[in-house]
């Protein structure tokens, strides 16, 4: 029965066109992959009592209108799976409730803007470690989940569900390659180069460069995902030499695409 229902969860996910989909039992999260780790208050039982299962869902972000960032078109791609991954959760956590599984969605951020974030730096729950324990990626030196399909251009949703859903393998190899591109090329300096998580994003100077966007209308900045040589995505799109973000890099043809967009839209 649970192997029916996981492929009717699956099946549900199919039809709205979600790529990637992972389970988590919640008992993963009582044994951490790595130290330090979260509070116990930060588990999904924890938030919802009668969680047995957490179902993890992502959207990718497409890298073409990533490399513009900042711009206003990142800045529209991002609400845009924003809003996708709420409703897409809300939707499955819908379904397993009809079903007869008591189940809720987490919203994808879990705080109300960049000036809340300055404030305290942390949401209610880490869909980033949802996905690393529902074995859709890996953390890379960036703070990010890294994914075989989109490296870190990935945004995540989950659902905390009473189904007791088999929970699918975690990833067993390291997908971050330590080039360490992110480090070199954050605008903030808020990365270091060791690895997560002892090597955790300076938060302060990340909000902080985010809440200046923001004022700009073009946050958030992307550049560390945008720099990211990992994932199948690259090949896609033909974007498989990432030193074509460094400064000086021949692109012209790129270059022009990238800073056309940015002339407008922002303050």
């Amino acid at each position: 029965m649970t192997e029916e229902l996981k492929a009717a969860v699956r099946e549900r996910c199919r039809q709205m066109e979600i790529p990637l989909v992972g389970v988590a039992d919640v008992e993963r999260w009582k044994k951490p992959p790595f130290l330090p780790w979260m509070p116990e208050e930060f588990f999904p039982q924890s938030i919802f009592p009668e969680a047995r299962s957490v179902i993890v869902i992502g959207l990718p972000v497409h890298l073409p209108v990533l490399e513009t960032a900042p711009s206003i078109y990142y800045h529209e791609l991002y609400k845009t799976v924003n809003t996708l991954l709420d409703q897409y959760t809300y939707r499955l956590a819908s379904f397993l409730n009809e079903i007869g599984y008591p189940s809720v969605f987490v919203p994808r951020d879990g705080y109300g803007s960049i000036e809340v974030l300055q404030k305290n730096p942390i949401a209610f729950f880490s869909h980033r470690h949802a996905a690393l324990l529902a074995g859709l990626g890996t953390f890379g030196v960036n703070n990010t989940i890294l994914t075989p399909e989109y490296g870190p251009r990935v945004r995540f949703g989950s659902v905390l569900t009473a189904a007791p859903l088999p929970p699918d393998p975690m990833i067993d190899r390291d997908l971050c390659i330590r080039c360490m591109r992110c480090v070199r090329m954050c605008p903030a300096g808020a990365l270091d180069r060791e690895d997560y998580p002892q090597g955790l994003t300076d938060k302060n100077a990340c909000s902080a460069n985010s809440a200046a966007l923001n004022k700009r209308h073009i946050s958030p900045c992307g550049i560390c995902i945008k720099v990211c040589p990992v994932g199948e995505d690259r090949r896609h799109y033909r974007r498989e030499e990432p030193s074509l973000y460094e400064p000086g890099a021949e692109m012209r043809r790129y270059r022009q695409a990238w800073n056309h967009v940015r002339r407008y839209g922002g303050a």
